[in-house]
């Protein structure tokens, strides 16, 4: 199953090219920042979406729909470092997540298809990371890798969007737009193995990044089980896995897509309406 969110906060089933509205059907409306989805994930009645007769809902043609982030607020945002093994030889690392651990991204970073990914510094560069997102639908806490599949939800493309400065990960990859998600997330049983799915990135109509998610250091299943070693994982919350080689900087006026094999292709733009210097951000001139 494919399940997207539109602007106007509604749960919809995608179906080829037609989206099936089940936000009444499931007293899903009026759910807040947070959204329809995220509302049926911490109710724990996700199971309800497979007992609805979707004949009987009401239907739109998916390209009559505006789409959001399937996730506007998702309960918190795991990142991944030097995940793939062509990355790591990119950014010339020696560590991996073993020596690394993980790292957290504001929620409020999450932007939906065809949205802007707004450049803070005009004079700084930021780049694209194109990943496989992973949706927990469970609470997870030091669960095993042999076990860790069953709290996964579902998955989506996602971006890590990141500026190159000084600041720590979670600073440089946490403004406002840095966590383009969709345009829906597939349920684990849609999805397959996971572990196994071709992802291609493309900035300003050149691919960048092109890898397999059988290429990942630490597989699915092992990210979720250190992830819940580290912290608990609510239903919800969503870990980007990390990105492969072909990083590199985006600019305005750039279209960045990340394609996932079977699950959907995210394309958003890039604005830098408000970008200021670096040098002119808030306490910079307090440290010179």
């Amino acid at each position: 199953m494919r399940l997207a969110t539109s602007q106007d906060s509604r749960l919809l089933v995608i179906e080829q090219e037609n989206a099936i509205d089940v936000t009444a059907a499931l007293g899903l409306e009026n759910t807040g920042s947070g959204g329809p989805l995220l509302a049926l994930l911490e109710s724990g009645a996700q199971h309800r979406l497979t007992q609805l007769d979707l004949s009987e809902l009401p239907l739109l043609p998916l390209a009559d729909v505006q789409l959001a982030a399937p996730l506007p607020r998702p309960g918190k945002i795991v990142g991944a470092p030097v995940n793939y093994l062509d990355h790591k030889i990119e950014m010339s690392e020696q560590k991996t997540i073993a020596e690394y651990g993980v790292f957290l991204k504001a929620n409020s970073s999450v932007i939906g298809p065809g949205d802007d990914i707004r450049l803070p510094y005009s004079d700084m560069r930021t780049d694209q990371e194109g990943e496989l997102g992973i949706v927990i639908g469970r609470t997870a806490r030091n669960v095993s890798a042999a076990d860790a599949l069953d709290y996964v939800f579902g998955y989506s493309p996602i971006l890590d969007i990141t500026v190159r400065s000084t600041e720590d990960r979670s600073t440089r990859k946490s403004f406002d737009t840095f966590s383009p998600m969709g345009p829906w997330i597939t349920t684990a049983d849609t999805a397959g193995n996971a572990d196994a799915l071709d992802l291609t990135c493309w900035v300003g109509g050149e691919e960048r990044q092109r890898t397999n998610t059988r290429e990942l250091i630490f597989s699915i299943a092992d990210l979720v089980a250190y992830t819940s070693h580290v912290m608990t994982l609510h239903p919800g919350d969503v870990i980007a896995s990390g990105t492969p080689a072909g990083v590199g900087p985006i600019v305005a006026g750039h279209r960045v897509v990340v394609e996932i094999e079977g699950l959907g292709r995210l394309d958003v733009g890039v604005s830098d309406e408000g970008a200021i210097r670096y040098a002119d951000r808030p306490g910079a001139t307090r440290n010179a």
